[in-house]
């Protein structure tokens, strides 16, 4: 009996010590739960810290690339440009100067550019441009026997605009529309509704300009243009998330009368357009130089809080506190060519 006792108390022994330690107490588990919350909590808070700065230096670098990306599209644009428009020119295509008190403006009367919803023209253009194997001569069974290459005319039109489509950021964009000559040919093809034959036919609503007016300044005789008719195309985006903010929304508040132009000797340049409302996209335009050769410097302004902000307008202006969400750019241009009149 004695001996059956004394194995039952050392087998017990060991078990119930084992059994003291074989897990943890309440109070136990409430400190490790708060220690693990003192130290993950910051380290949390951290990583979220870190992939939102990751986010917004990539929507920055983001809208950099492009703002870059577009204004070198824009500038070999305008490098081919033969006359660009100033403000009055503009005004002038776009119908809304007087003809009758505004002799620069003789057949002023209609628009002449498309007109997309709350688009601002901005840049207005006439450019030469090369066009390879634009010319072909067929024999008498019509098999094209030779390609030559050619130039042709083209009206270009920048905007900008701000409307409320959904398919497109709440800051602004920039769209831009061309109409092209065609390449007469006389082995061609008519093209409707033009009576000459074209190798290429030109853009419905295409009509040269005409230099062969007489007693008006080039500057007339270019800002007379009238179109063929209705147009075919629309106008095409080039670049989103451009600075929508108005001059009177920002911060600090910023008058038309402080964005000026660059004023060199001899050249007047005019800001496009006249009357400004946002500075994401404008121009100062010399159309005419001392030789006969068209200037420009365009302005760009990105935003790229509306790639973090996209459903309130109002939290994505402009701030001088935040203008590292802005990135703006600007280049000079001459024109490669000119046109020259009596």
């Amino acid at each position: 009996m004695n001996i059956l006792r004394w194995l039952l108390s050392t087998q017990l022994k060991p078990s119930d010590k084992q059994n003291k330690n074989s897990g943890f107490t309440l109070i136990e588990l409430l400190v490790a739960m708060l220690i693990a919350f003192l130290v993950i909590t910051p380290l949390l808070s951290f990583m979220i810290s870190i992939l939102n700065t990751d986010g917004q230096e990539q929507a920055k670098a983001n809208s950099e690339q492009e703002i870059k990306a577009a204004l070198d599209y824009i500038t070999r644009d305008l490098q081919q440009a033969i006359y660009i428009y100033d403000a009055t020119g503009i005004a002038c295509l776009s119908g809304t100067v007087d003809a009758s008190t505004d002799n620069t403006c003789p057949n002023a009367s209609t628009n002449q550019l498309p007109s997309p919803t709350n688009g601002v023209p901005v840049l207005v253009f006439w450019k030469r441009e090369f066009s390879q194997d634009a010319v072909e001569t067929k024999n008498s069974s019509g098999v094209v026997q030779f390609k030559d290459d050619s130039f042709v005319y083209s009206l270009v039109a920048y905007y900008l605009i701000k409307d409320g489509s959904p398919n497109w950021s709440k800051a602004a964009r920039i769209a831009r529309w061309e109409i092209k000559d065609g390449v007469t040919n006389s082995t061609g093809s008519t093209c409707s509704p033009f009576t000459e034959k074209y190798s290429r036919c030109p853009d419905v609503g295409f009509k040269p300009f005409d230099l062969s007016q007489k007693g008006i300044t080039l500057k007339a005789k270019m800002n007379s243009w009238t179109g063929g008719g209705t147009y075919n195309k629309d106008p095409v985006v080039l670049v989103d998330f451009i600075d929508q903010t108005t001059i009177t929304d920002e911060t600090p508040t910023v008058t038309a009368a402080s964005i000026t132009c660059p004023a060199p000797t001899g050249l007047v340049f005019q800001r496009v357009p006249s009357t400004i409302v946002r500075r994401g996209f404008y121009a100062c335009v010399n159309s005419v130089g001392a030789d006969n050769r068209s200037s420009v410097e365009v302005y760009l302004r990105g935003n790229a809080q509306a790639r973090l902000i996209q459903n309130d307008e109002t939290k994505v202006r402009y701030a001088q506190s935040k203008s590292s969400y802005f990135p703006s750019a600007n280049i000079k241009v001459q024109g490669s060519s000119f046109i020259f009149t009596k």
